[in-house]
This record gives structure tokens, C-alpha cells and sequence, in this order.
């Protein structure tokens, strides 16, 4: 899944959070960040994150419940 435009990424780790399954952001090299860790969720934002808005990244959501989570995130931020 692509999640694009995201201006504020408190909401959007706070929407990683209430995740009930495996979130994980692909970099362009093929790494696999595990966005239900802390530690992770840090890496990214001082790597990914770090001018405060993200034009796209890309995500792996292994709970299809956790997909719709993500889609009302994108629709109402």
C-alpha cells in the first residue's frame, strides 16, 4: 500500500499504533522497518520523516483491518 502526503506523522504513528498486525515501511533500497516499534518508528522519522511532510512511502499491512484503519487516516488528514 502507498500512503501519500503525510503532514502530520504524530497522526500517522498514532494510526500505526492502534494496529492490531504486522506494519512495516519499504525503503527504496528493499529494508523492511517494523512501524510497530518504537525504535523503528524513530529510525523513520529521522530518516524518512525528517522535513515534515513525506511525499509517499510504501507499506506491507498484514491485517486487512489494519488496511481500512490506514485508508480513513489518508481520507481525513
Amino acid at each position: 500500500m502507498t500512503v501519500t502526503n503525510i503532514t502530520n506523522v504524530e497522526k500517522f504513528f498514532e494510526t500505526i499504533n492502534k494496529c492490531e498486525g504486522k506494519v512495516e515501511l519499504i525503503t527504496e533500497q528493499g529494508d523492511r522497518f517494523n512501524l510497530k516499534s518504537t525504535l523503528s518508528q524513530y529510525v523513520s522519522l529521522v530518516r524518512f520523516f525528517s522535513n515534515c511532510t513525506v511525499p509517499s512511502v510504501q507499506l506491507v499491512i498484514s491485517n486487512h483491518a489494519d488496511t481500512q484503519k490506514l485508508m480513513r487516516y489518508m481520507m481525513n488528514n
